[in-house]
């Protein structure tokens, strides 16, 4: 049976990055929506309210947003519980804060990259899901990105987010695969390891 899933970009990644990991999902029975937004030009709140209305117009879904698109989809659905939603699958996305993204706040090109958004990646907050669907996190732990052209991150990282980054409170299952942050939604692995969370609400952590 088809089922409706919104998948959400990263900060600086077009809307169309995410078309290979919306055909790989979608060769498993999901009929994918990549919703559009604007994470330099636009607030989190506003960013949230929008895709709060996109999906009252697609109905129920399973959502997958990568790095900052993953915080767009927290904001969205713990704002509004009449959104109605299936599994929730988070790929590098900075739910405890960023390391990085502090440092890039720190001078005005860094500011600029990140926009109207700078101020989530500068203070950071702790995600809390409280909804009963089930929510994963994927992380990564290859080291390559721009995170690690500003000085070295602490811990395990995909170059951008920290594994320990990732942490939700009231997650129902974590998976760290050897990926780096942009490459995520390009892999093979992390579509069929979405696809697992989506179909099991787990992931497959044997032999991975």
């Amino acid at each position: 049976m088809t089922t409706e899933l919104i998948l959400l970009h990263g900060l600086w990644a077009p809307a169309l990055a995410m078309s290979v990991l919306a055909a790989r999902l979608g060769a498993q029975g999901h009929h994918c929506h990549i919703f559009r937004y604007g994470g330099r030009t636009h607030p989190i709140e506003v960013n949230a309210e929008r895709l709060s209305r996109f999906a009252r117009g697609v109905g129920k879904a399973h959502f997958v947003g990568h790095s900052l698109g993953g915080l767009v989809i927290l904001e969205a659905l713990e704002r509004d519980a009449a959104v109605e939603t299936g599994g929730v699958v988070l790929l590098g996305t900075p739910a405890s804060g960023s390391s990085s993204g502090q440092r890039l706040a720190r001078n005005g090109v860094g500011r600029w990259m990140l926009g109207r958004s700078e101020a989530l990646w500068r203070e950071g907050r702790k995600a809390r899901w409280t909804r009963p669907e089930p929510l994963g996190v994927i992380a990564g732990s290859t080291p390559i990105g721009l995170g690690r052209a500003i000085g070295r991150l602490p811990g395990a990282n995909d170059g951008v987010v920290c594994v320990a980054e990732t942490d939700v409170e009231g997650m129902r299952d974590r998976v760290v695969l050897p990926v780096s942050h942009s490459a995520m939604v390009l892999s093979a692995r992390v579509a069929a390891q979405t696809a697992r969370f989506l179909r099991d609400a787990r992931f497959q952590h044997a032999a991975i």
